[in-house]
């Protein structure tokens, strides 16, 4: 690319459906770009020896192929589109070499110059995608590249393309709700917050798609909690926290749904508290009511429910350490959604059904609600617990007992008063 510095990059928009991608390297530039990929419709291959716990959870999930080990000559054939995002510069010298020779353009996390393609910083508002590439006489400028992407997304998004000024973030920490997963479904404020941020401390469960909007010089941290799998120590979270804000950053913690509906929020308030550190709390969208309503099920409907009760189903019923009364719950005659609870829900609807919740009670269990990926799966307090295996439901899923599963807008109206 020396030779071709002074031209400027030709822009394009790749159909990447169904075309081999390849990506060497499972770190954090992997973790951000892979999402868009994926949601681009990419057949994508892994390849390296190591992942980030939310890399891992996409391998898991079916959404790529993973080959466990280094790259070799040859892994680059019959391959349309290449990130090279490996930690060894010679493994990154050997796969970018190969592109070349079998003409596939190849994106460099580690030397852009050395690239056939370089990453655009991108951003959505609705159905424009807005990509943008600046460069100067010195080179690429990805921070300016993401100022003005900025800039015009959020003047797409309140109908104004006026650019604001830049805002810089005072250090501190915000704990910010990223919503269900949609990334459309994060606040404003959080948004606008992510795009202020120095550091970024992550859940798996949060929006990952707004990873990739993030600039190159933001540090994105992986707290990914993969149930039953690799995990981040809250203390080791808090730590983080401290030390990043300590150090003169802006600090987001993404997490998913809301930061005080079992996101373990306050926990790193009160961390952040005992230090004096300034803590800022943007409230997000629960999926205990927005999962259920993007699946079309109203939580409470009248004359059918009158209330809702949000239980955390990580600990099954007879374990010493519930602190759930599932004999009250069993008594309730409104809606019971629970989280965290895939694996437990056949020990939890025995334990209904034992204190008197009627078999027939119907149940939904919704998967990767308000995602490209979202399904729902039907069943009864009687057979959910075999449903949700028959069914291979995985986490995370919104479970839903209680009447209101049969409401939908084809459903009789509901009585007057």
């Amino acid at each position: 690319m020396a030779e071709h510095a002074d031209h400027p990059a030709y822009p394009v928009g790749l159909r990447l459906s169904g075309r081999r991608v390849v990506v060497v390297g499972g770190g954090q530039v992997a973790q951000r770009r892979l999402p868009a990929l994926i949601a681009a419709g990419a057949d994508i291959t892994l390849i390296s020896p190591s992942a980030t716990p939310s890399v891992e959870a996409m391998a898991d999930a079916g959404e790529i192929r993973w080959e466990r080990r280094r790259y070799r000559d040859g892994d680059l054939g019959d391959t349309w589109y290449a990130l090279v995002a490996c930690s060894d510069p010679a493994a990154a010298d050997a796969a970018s070499a190969e592109a070349e020779r079998s003409r596939t353009w190849c994106v460099r996390s580690d030397d852009a110059e050395a690239a056939t393609a370089w990453t655009p910083a991108t951003g959505r508002s609705e159905n424009v995608t807005v990509a943008v590439l600046t460069t100067t006489s010195q080179g690429r400028d990805p921070r300016h590249s993401a100022a003005i992407r900025d800039a015009i997304v959020e003047g797409l998004r309140d109908g104004t393309l006026a650019a604001p000024h830049h805002r810089t973030r005072a250090p501190g920490v915000s704990l910010v709700g990223g919503g269900p997963g949609d990334p459309d479904l994060i606040t404003v404020r959080g948004r606008r917050l992510l795009a202020e941020a120095d550091v970024v401390i992550a859940d798996r469960l949060g929006p990952r798609d707004l990873l990739d909007e993030l600039p190159p010089h933001v540090e994105v941290i992986d707290a990914a909690k993969i149930p039953y799998g690799r995990y981040m120590a809250q203390e080791a979270i808090n730590q983080a926290l401290i030390e990043h804000a300590k150090a003169g950053k802006a600090v987001v913690r993404l997490k998913g749904g809301d930061p005080f509906v079992f996101g373990r929020g306050m926990e790193e308030a009160q961390a952040l508290a005992a230090e004096g550190i300034s803590c800022t709390v943007v409230p997000g969208i629960s999926s205990s009511i927005s999962v259920p309503g993007a699946a079309g099920i109203p939580v409470t409907h009248r004359g059918v429910a009158h209330e809702f009760t949000v239980v955390s189903g990580h600990v099954a019923p007879e374990d010493p350490r519930s602190l759930v009364d599932w004999a009250a719950l069993a008594r309730l005659r409104g809606t019971l959604v629970l989280l965290m609870a895939v694996d437990k829900i056949g020990a939890i609807a025995a334990a209904l059904i034992a204190h008197g919740k009627d078999p027939e009670t119907p149940v939904a269990l919704v998967q990767e609600g308000t995602t490209a990926a979202q399904r729902r799966v039907d069943a009864t307090l009687a057979t959910v617990g075999e449903r949700a295996v028959a069914e291979e439901v995985r986490p995370p899923a919104v479970i839903v007992i209680g009447e209101v599963v049969a409401v939908g807008p084809d459903s009789v109206a509901p009585p007057a008063g």
